[in-house]
Protein backbone atom coordinates (compact mmCIF):
# COMPACT_ATOMS: atom_id res chain seq x y z
CA UNK A 1 0.00 0.00 0.00
CA UNK A 2 2.89 2.48 0.88
CA UNK A 3 6.24 3.56 -0.49
CA UNK A 4 8.67 5.18 1.52
CA UNK A 5 9.92 8.07 0.41
CA UNK A 6 12.56 8.62 -1.91
CA UNK A 7 15.79 9.97 -0.18
CA UNK A 8 19.42 10.45 -1.45
CA UNK A 9 21.98 7.62 -1.81
CA UNK A 10 23.53 7.54 1.97
CA UNK A 11 21.05 8.70 3.94
CA UNK A 12 18.69 6.35 6.36
CA UNK A 13 14.80 6.17 7.41
CA UNK A 14 13.31 5.55 10.35
CA UNK A 15 9.68 4.32 9.84
CA UNK A 16 7.14 2.95 11.94
CA UNK A 17 4.22 0.65 10.00
CA UNK A 18 0.91 0.90 12.21
CA UNK A 19 -2.36 -0.79 11.69
CA UNK A 20 -5.26 -0.38 13.64
CA UNK A 21 -8.50 -2.97 13.06
CA UNK A 22 -12.32 -2.30 13.63
CA UNK A 23 -14.01 -5.98 13.86
CA UNK A 24 -12.99 -9.69 14.48
CA UNK A 25 -9.97 -10.42 13.22
CA UNK A 26 -7.47 -13.20 14.44
CA UNK A 27 -4.58 -10.50 14.35
CA UNK A 28 -4.04 -7.79 17.35
CA UNK A 29 -6.12 -4.42 17.24
CA UNK A 30 -3.10 -2.15 17.15
CA UNK A 31 0.08 -3.73 15.55
CA UNK A 32 3.21 -1.45 15.35
CA UNK A 33 6.71 -2.44 12.96
CA UNK A 34 9.54 -0.22 12.99
CA UNK A 35 12.28 -0.44 10.78
CA UNK A 36 15.66 1.58 10.10
CA UNK A 37 15.99 1.07 6.41
CA UNK A 38 15.41 -2.34 6.13
CA UNK A 39 15.97 -3.89 9.30
CA UNK A 40 13.54 -4.31 12.07
CA UNK A 41 13.99 -2.47 15.16
CA UNK A 42 10.80 -2.42 16.81
CA UNK A 43 7.70 -4.51 17.54
CA UNK A 44 4.36 -3.62 19.32
CA UNK A 45 1.22 -5.16 19.57
CA UNK A 46 -1.92 -4.56 21.80
CA UNK A 47 -2.56 -7.80 23.15
CA UNK A 48 1.07 -8.02 24.97
CA UNK A 49 1.43 -3.98 25.30
CA UNK A 50 5.08 -4.16 25.29
CA UNK A 51 7.70 -2.40 23.23
CA UNK A 52 10.22 -5.22 22.02
CA UNK A 53 13.24 -3.72 20.34
CA UNK A 54 16.74 -4.97 19.12
CA UNK A 55 18.49 -3.96 22.23
CA UNK A 56 19.72 -6.10 25.00
CA UNK A 57 17.48 -5.82 28.81
CA UNK A 58 20.81 -5.23 30.13
CA UNK A 59 21.02 -2.06 27.53
CA UNK A 60 21.96 1.19 29.71
CA UNK A 61 19.20 2.77 26.94
CA UNK A 62 16.56 -0.27 27.70
CA UNK A 63 14.24 1.53 29.99
CA UNK A 64 14.81 4.52 28.46
CA UNK A 65 13.76 3.43 25.12
CA UNK A 66 11.00 1.36 26.43
CA UNK A 67 9.55 4.75 27.85
CA UNK A 68 9.87 6.34 24.54
CA UNK A 69 8.04 3.38 22.66
CA UNK A 70 5.41 3.19 25.15
CA UNK A 71 4.76 7.06 24.43
CA UNK A 72 4.54 7.28 20.48
CA UNK A 73 3.03 3.94 20.66
CA UNK A 74 0.20 4.53 23.07
CA UNK A 75 0.00 7.50 21.31
CA UNK A 76 -0.69 5.84 17.76
CA UNK A 77 -3.03 3.54 19.03
CA UNK A 78 -5.34 6.08 20.22
CA UNK A 79 -5.09 8.07 17.62
CA UNK A 80 -5.94 5.81 15.04
CA UNK A 81 -8.77 4.24 17.18
CA UNK A 82 -10.55 7.71 17.54
CA UNK A 83 -10.21 8.46 13.85
CA UNK A 84 -10.70 5.00 12.29
CA UNK A 85 -13.88 5.31 14.64
CA UNK A 86 -15.04 8.72 13.05
CA UNK A 87 -14.42 7.84 9.77
CA UNK A 88 -16.95 4.65 10.02
CA UNK A 89 -19.66 6.46 11.45
CA UNK A 90 -19.52 9.64 8.82
CA UNK A 91 -18.98 7.46 5.44
CA UNK A 92 -22.08 4.91 7.36
CA UNK A 93 -19.70 1.89 6.85
CA UNK A 94 -21.41 -0.87 8.60
CA UNK A 95 -20.03 -3.58 11.46
CA UNK A 96 -17.78 -5.29 9.40
CA UNK A 97 -14.18 -5.15 9.52
CA UNK A 98 -12.29 -1.53 8.88
CA UNK A 99 -8.58 -1.23 8.83
CA UNK A 100 -7.12 2.11 9.54
CA UNK A 101 -3.13 2.26 8.51
CA UNK A 102 -0.45 4.81 9.50
CA UNK A 103 3.68 5.07 8.17
CA UNK A 104 5.19 7.86 9.99
CA UNK A 105 9.17 8.06 10.66
CA UNK A 106 11.79 10.42 10.44
CA UNK A 107 15.56 10.88 7.76
CA UNK A 108 18.76 11.56 9.10
CA UNK A 109 20.45 12.62 5.85
CA UNK A 110 24.70 12.13 5.16
CA UNK A 111 26.97 13.90 7.28
CA UNK A 112 24.34 13.46 10.15
CA UNK A 113 22.03 15.93 8.61
CA UNK A 114 18.16 15.71 10.18
CA UNK A 115 15.88 15.47 7.44
CA UNK A 116 12.28 15.68 7.71
CA UNK A 117 9.21 13.99 9.85
CA UNK A 118 7.01 11.96 7.58
CA UNK A 119 3.72 10.82 8.27
CA UNK A 120 0.79 8.68 5.58
CA UNK A 121 -2.76 7.88 6.82
CA UNK A 122 -4.98 5.49 4.89
CA UNK A 123 -8.41 3.95 5.66
CA UNK A 124 -9.34 1.01 4.03
CA UNK A 125 -6.98 1.62 1.69
CA UNK A 126 -8.34 4.02 -0.24
CA UNK A 127 -8.32 7.47 0.85
CA UNK A 128 -5.00 8.56 2.28
CA UNK A 129 -3.45 11.64 4.23
CA UNK A 130 -0.09 12.96 4.48
CA UNK A 131 2.00 15.53 6.36
CA UNK A 132 5.69 16.58 6.54
CA UNK A 133 7.71 18.56 10.06
CA UNK A 134 10.29 20.39 9.06
CA UNK A 135 12.60 21.00 12.18
CA UNK A 136 14.44 24.05 10.76
CA UNK A 137 11.32 26.30 10.28
CA UNK A 138 9.63 24.51 13.14
CA UNK A 139 6.76 24.09 10.36
CA UNK A 140 3.93 21.30 10.04
CA UNK A 141 2.34 20.65 6.45
CA UNK A 142 -0.41 18.48 6.63
CA UNK A 143 -3.30 17.29 3.91
CA UNK A 144 -6.21 16.72 5.81
CA UNK A 145 -8.71 14.45 3.03
CA UNK A 146 -10.09 12.11 5.87
CA UNK A 147 -11.25 13.99 8.44
CA UNK A 148 -12.33 17.33 9.36
CA UNK A 149 -10.17 20.92 9.32
CA UNK A 150 -8.29 21.60 12.46
CA UNK A 151 -8.92 24.75 14.12
CA UNK A 152 -5.65 26.54 15.78
CA UNK A 153 -5.86 25.38 18.90
CA UNK A 154 -5.34 21.85 17.23
CA UNK A 155 -2.83 23.00 14.86
CA UNK A 156 -0.47 24.41 17.75
CA UNK A 157 -0.85 21.06 19.68
CA UNK A 158 0.10 18.78 16.94
CA UNK A 159 2.87 21.53 15.97
CA UNK A 160 4.27 21.19 19.58
CA UNK A 161 3.72 17.59 19.72
CA UNK A 162 6.01 17.20 16.84
CA UNK A 163 8.88 19.40 17.92
CA UNK A 164 8.97 18.35 21.50
CA UNK A 165 8.29 14.96 21.12
CA UNK A 166 8.09 13.10 17.94
CA UNK A 167 10.71 14.43 15.97
CA UNK A 168 13.26 14.14 19.27
CA UNK A 169 12.49 11.09 20.04
CA UNK A 170 12.69 9.49 16.45
CA UNK A 171 15.84 11.10 15.39
CA UNK A 172 17.38 9.50 18.99
CA UNK A 173 16.28 6.35 18.28
CA UNK A 174 17.75 6.35 14.61
CA UNK A 175 20.53 7.43 15.39
CA UNK A 176 21.35 5.14 17.86
CA UNK A 177 20.18 2.44 15.89
CA UNK A 178 22.61 3.36 13.33
CA UNK A 179 25.36 3.19 15.59
CA UNK A 180 23.93 -0.33 16.91
CA UNK A 181 23.77 -1.98 13.84
CA UNK A 182 26.71 -0.78 11.67
CA UNK A 183 27.28 -4.20 10.43
CA UNK A 184 23.76 -4.81 8.70
CA UNK A 185 22.34 -1.21 8.37
CA UNK A 186 25.70 0.64 6.75
CA UNK A 187 27.40 -2.36 4.69
CA UNK A 188 27.07 -2.83 0.83
CA UNK A 189 27.26 -5.58 -1.10
CA UNK A 190 28.11 -5.24 -4.65
CA UNK A 191 25.68 -6.35 -7.06
CA UNK A 192 26.31 -9.52 -9.39
CA UNK A 193 25.01 -9.33 -12.95
CA UNK A 194 23.51 -11.52 -15.85
CA UNK A 195 22.80 -10.41 -19.51
CA UNK A 196 20.00 -13.03 -20.97
CA UNK A 197 18.82 -12.93 -24.49
CA UNK A 198 15.14 -14.60 -25.51
CA UNK A 199 13.91 -14.55 -29.14
CA UNK A 200 10.21 -14.38 -29.09
CA UNK A 201 8.93 -16.50 -32.09
CA UNK A 202 5.76 -15.19 -32.07
CA UNK A 203 6.58 -11.54 -32.45
CA UNK A 204 9.78 -12.01 -34.48
CA UNK A 205 11.68 -10.06 -31.97
CA UNK A 206 14.50 -10.47 -29.21
CA UNK A 207 14.43 -9.71 -25.66
CA UNK A 208 17.65 -8.74 -24.25
CA UNK A 209 17.52 -8.41 -20.46
CA UNK A 210 19.99 -7.26 -17.58
CA UNK A 211 19.41 -8.95 -13.87
CA UNK A 212 20.92 -7.67 -11.40
CA UNK A 213 21.25 -9.20 -7.96
CA UNK A 214 22.55 -9.77 -5.08
CA UNK A 215 23.03 -6.12 -4.04
CA UNK A 216 22.61 -3.94 -0.57
CA UNK A 217 21.80 -1.05 0.06
CA UNK A 218 18.44 -1.00 -2.48
CA UNK A 219 19.43 1.96 -4.03
CA UNK A 220 20.81 1.62 -7.39
CA UNK A 221 20.22 2.93 -10.97
CA UNK A 222 19.55 0.51 -14.08
CA UNK A 223 19.86 1.64 -17.47
CA UNK A 224 19.86 -0.13 -20.86
CA UNK A 225 22.10 1.36 -23.33
CA UNK A 226 22.21 1.84 -26.86
CA UNK A 227 25.17 3.08 -28.63
CA UNK A 228 26.04 4.83 -25.52
CA UNK A 229 22.56 6.04 -25.06
CA UNK A 230 20.35 5.37 -22.54
CA UNK A 231 17.62 3.55 -24.70
CA UNK A 232 14.30 5.75 -25.38
CA UNK A 233 12.69 4.19 -28.25
CA UNK A 234 11.38 -0.02 -28.40
CA UNK A 235 9.66 -1.35 -25.86
CA UNK A 236 11.27 -1.22 -21.70
CA UNK A 237 9.99 -3.70 -19.57
CA UNK A 238 10.46 -4.50 -15.15
CA UNK A 239 12.29 -2.35 -13.02
CA UNK A 240 10.70 -3.38 -9.99
CA UNK A 241 12.52 -3.94 -7.22
CA UNK A 242 12.41 -6.94 -5.66
CA UNK A 243 13.68 -8.65 -2.11
CA UNK A 244 16.00 -11.85 -1.98
CA UNK A 245 15.55 -14.14 0.50
CA UNK A 246 18.65 -13.51 2.26
CA UNK A 247 18.11 -9.55 2.56
CA UNK A 248 19.87 -8.43 -0.58
CA UNK A 249 17.60 -7.05 -3.53
CA UNK A 250 17.53 -7.62 -7.35
CA UNK A 251 15.92 -5.93 -10.51
CA UNK A 252 15.35 -6.65 -14.25
CA UNK A 253 15.06 -4.77 -16.93
CA UNK A 254 14.37 -6.06 -20.40
CA UNK A 255 13.87 -4.40 -23.99
CA UNK A 256 12.34 -5.93 -26.81
CA UNK A 257 14.08 -5.32 -30.45
CA UNK A 258 13.90 -6.64 -33.31
CA UNK A 259 16.62 -9.68 -35.29
CA UNK A 260 17.44 -6.98 -37.75
CA UNK A 261 18.33 -4.30 -35.44
CA UNK A 262 20.22 -6.70 -32.87
CA UNK A 263 22.22 -7.81 -35.99
CA UNK A 264 22.53 -4.19 -37.04
CA UNK A 265 25.49 -1.91 -35.68
CA UNK A 266 24.11 -0.87 -32.64
CA UNK A 267 25.74 -1.95 -28.97
CA UNK A 268 23.75 -2.55 -26.65
CA UNK A 269 25.14 -2.75 -22.74
CA UNK A 270 23.33 -2.42 -19.18
CA UNK A 271 24.57 0.30 -17.36
CA UNK A 272 24.54 0.13 -13.15
CA UNK A 273 25.02 2.52 -10.60
CA UNK A 274 25.00 1.44 -7.00
CA UNK A 275 26.77 2.85 -3.15
CA UNK A 276 28.64 -0.30 -3.46
CA UNK A 277 30.17 0.76 -6.72
CA UNK A 278 33.45 3.56 -7.41
CA UNK A 279 32.42 3.75 -11.15
CA UNK A 280 29.59 2.92 -13.26
CA UNK A 281 30.02 -0.66 -14.05
CA UNK A 282 29.00 -1.00 -17.77
CA UNK A 283 28.31 -4.44 -19.54
CA UNK A 284 27.91 -5.07 -23.59
CA UNK A 285 25.79 -7.44 -24.87
CA UNK A 286 27.88 -9.16 -27.66
CA UNK A 287 30.06 -11.88 -28.36
CA UNK A 288 31.39 -14.41 -26.75
CA UNK A 289 34.78 -13.04 -25.55
CA UNK A 290 32.74 -10.50 -23.62
CA UNK A 291 30.11 -12.75 -22.15
CA UNK A 292 33.43 -14.16 -20.57
CA UNK A 293 34.69 -10.82 -18.99
CA UNK A 294 30.99 -10.41 -17.60
CA UNK A 295 31.04 -14.37 -16.10
CA UNK A 296 34.37 -13.34 -14.55
CA UNK A 297 33.24 -9.85 -13.02
CA UNK A 298 30.13 -11.67 -11.40
CA UNK A 299 31.81 -14.49 -10.01
CA UNK A 300 34.28 -11.86 -8.44
CA UNK A 301 31.73 -9.83 -7.20
CA UNK A 302 29.70 -13.08 -5.83
CA UNK A 303 32.86 -14.03 -3.88
CA UNK A 304 33.39 -10.35 -2.50
CA UNK A 305 29.93 -10.59 -1.42
CA UNK A 306 29.99 -13.76 0.44
CA UNK A 307 32.36 -12.35 2.63
CA UNK A 308 29.75 -9.66 4.19
CA UNK A 309 27.43 -11.48 6.60
CA UNK A 310 23.54 -11.02 5.52
CA UNK A 311 20.67 -10.88 7.47
CA UNK A 312 17.37 -12.51 6.97
CA UNK A 313 14.84 -10.06 6.34
CA UNK A 314 11.70 -10.47 9.02
CA UNK A 315 8.09 -11.11 6.47
CA UNK A 316 6.86 -7.66 7.05
CA UNK A 317 3.50 -6.91 5.10
CA UNK A 318 3.70 -4.74 1.88
CA UNK A 319 -0.10 -3.22 2.04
Amino acid sequence: MYACPCVPTGSHLLMYFATYIIGQTPFPEFTVVGMVDDVQVRYYDSVTQRAVSNSHNDSKHYDEEQHDDIVIFRDMYYNLKDRAYYLKDILNLSDGVHVHQRLAGCELLENDKPGLVYTWDAFNGQMKEWGTFDAKTKTLQINLSLIRAWDQHKSLNVNFLYENIYYPICLKILRRNLNMKKSSILQKVKPRVRLLKKVLAASHEVQITCLVTGFYPRDIDLTLVRDGQAAVDGKITGGNLLPNGDGTYQIRKSLLISVKELHGRHNYSCAINHPSLNNTLDIMFGTEKHSAKYMKIGLHMASNSKILNIWNLRELYHG
